[in-house]
């Protein structure tokens, strides 16, 4: 290998590095000193984030485990961009006294973790693949009790990695499956091999099934709502945007490319799936009080709307679903922004607390209202489109009855959505939210969040340039 070919693992390798240079950082610090780490991890990230846009070349490693593509590094980039804004609405939650001791073991697992869903996106075979996985999932639990003396997050934790555990071992006996009846684990000889056999439909059910656990798919969705709760909202948010984007993209290329021949079989499983996430996500978003919660079940119905553009098999519905989860992330970390610097000020994290917010924190109403429309498909913010090309893509395949079960599915959400904008504009409170002003790397977080969903609504540019790039997938 020369330095050509690690050039192809340019975000693993400098992700890596950064990792390392904040341990580094972190033992020459004295105690009082901890939080000045901060701000380093956040503009190495902001560096690594800008780099990973400069052109890369198209190539293989490892004898086919690792690819990259002009594709595969937008995926990465869309994730990095998601990652920067969650580390700037973290800021006011990570200068408390609290994190102080632990400041740099937040951004190692969290990089850690992202590197594995780099190594995940780029696999070529499922030791990869499952090894990325692996090296994302293990981080997250620890993320999720990182709050450990309060007994919600150290409940989350133990929940997701007993949760992961189960499904990882449904998934790899899937995975054993495939490889004993193609003989190969490398996604371009298994696609060769694919046949309707039983045992590789059944092997083909169990990896769905694993995937769906990290997409949040019901009726693989039980741990999501209390994970969510009990983790510090900001692993929240990286767990609503960041984790299921990434397992949408591996779902979706590992279909594409694995199993195109047997592509009616996965067709009527994700089917299926779909009507039954976006059903029971809306209606059990209907009930929550807890606005992690209702985001949990928001982004468990949204995962279902996912699964529209990924069952068409086509370019049109593999460019319909990157659009949609990189609309996705800024609209959700939108609203998980406002949640975040609400907590940060004043602890409150139900819908009530919500009420007459307009009254004394009108930018912030503004922002999350904004959000929410988005997440709703209002036109003309960016998630009416984002839903929009998925409709379109299924309906281009034949599914319009599917397509017309998810617009009454749209119509549900678009009225739990509504009540937390009627709570903030509406309901009176004798005790509002009194005003506050969160620091200005938190608002900046924010800000960007908002021209996200602003700029990718009216820049059609973006769609294209993603069609271009899902050119050769298929």
């Amino acid at each position: 290998m020369n330095i050509q070919d690690f050039l192809l693992m340019r975000h693993e390798l400098v992700l890596v590095l950064i990792a390392l240079l904040l341990l580094i950082i972190d033992l020459g610090l004295k105690p009082a000193n901890k939080r000045r780490i901060l701000p380093v991890a956040i503009v190495l990230f902001l560096l690594h984030t800008l780099l990973g846009f400069f052109p890369n070349d198209e190539g293989v490693l490892f004898g086919g485990m690792f690819h990259s593509s002009p594709l595969i590094l937008m995926m990465k980039n869309v994730l990095n961009i998601g990652v920067f804004i969650i580390l700037l609405q973290s800021y006011g939650w990570l200068i408390k006294e609290d994190n102080k001791e632990k400041m740099s073991e937040f951004f190692v697992l969290l990089f850690s973790t992202l590197i594995g869903m780099y190594f995940m996106i780029s696999a070529g075979d499922f030791l990869m693949f499952y090894l990325g996985l692996e090296t994302a999932s293990i981080p997250l639990a620890a993320l999720s009790a990182y709050v450990h003396h309060r007994t919600k997050s150290a409940e989350a934790g133990v929940k997701f990695i007993l949760s992961s555990a189960l499904s990882s071992g449904i998934l790899l006996f899937g995975l054993s499956m495939i490889y004993g009846t193609t003989g190969s684990i490398y996604f371009t000889e298994v696609a060769l091999r694919i046949t309707e056999n039983p045992l590789q439909v059944l092997g083909l059910i169990f990896f769905i099934s694993g995937m769906a656990f990290k997409i949040s798919l019901v009726p693989f969705h039980l741990w999501t709502a209390d994970v969510y709760e009990g983790a510090p909202t900001s692993v929240t948010s990286y767990f609503s945007v960041i984790s299921k984007g990434a397992a949408s993209f591996m779902l979706m290329l590992v279909l594409y490319k694995v199993f195109s021949t047997i592509l009616p079989v996965w067709q009527q499983i994700l089917y299926a799936l779909s009507i039954i996430t976006m059903l029971i996500g809306n209606l059990f978003a209907l009930r929550q009080n807890n606005m992690k919660r209702f985001l949990a079940f928001s982004s468990i119905a949204q995962a279902g709307f996912i699964l529209l553009g990924i069952m068409v098999g086509s370019k049109l519905g593999m460019t319909s679903v990157i659009y949609f989860v990189l609309v996705y992330i800024f609209s959700n970390l939108g609203a998980f922004g406002v949640v975040i610097a609400i907590e940060n000020a004043t602890g409150k994290v139900n819908m009530s607390d919500y009420n007459n917010l307009y009254k004394t924190n009108p930018k912030l109403t503004l922002l999350m209202m904004l959000a929410l429309f988005s997440l709703a498909g209002i036109p003309p913010v960016a998630g009416f489109f984002g839903k929009f090309f998925l409709f379109t893509s299924a309906a281009s395949a034949g599914f319009y009855w599917l397509v017309l079960i998810a617009v009454l599915n749209a119509t549900i959400s678009l009225y739990y959505y509504l009540l937390v904008v009627k709570a903030m504009f509406i309901n009176k409170s004798e005790e509002p939210i009194p005003y506050f002003k969160s620091d200005w790397v938190t608002r900046t977080g924010l800000v960007l969040s908002a021209i996200g969903i602003f700029i990718l609504g009216f820049w059609s540019q973006i769609y294209e340039w993603i069609t271009r790039l899902s050119v050769g997938i298929l």
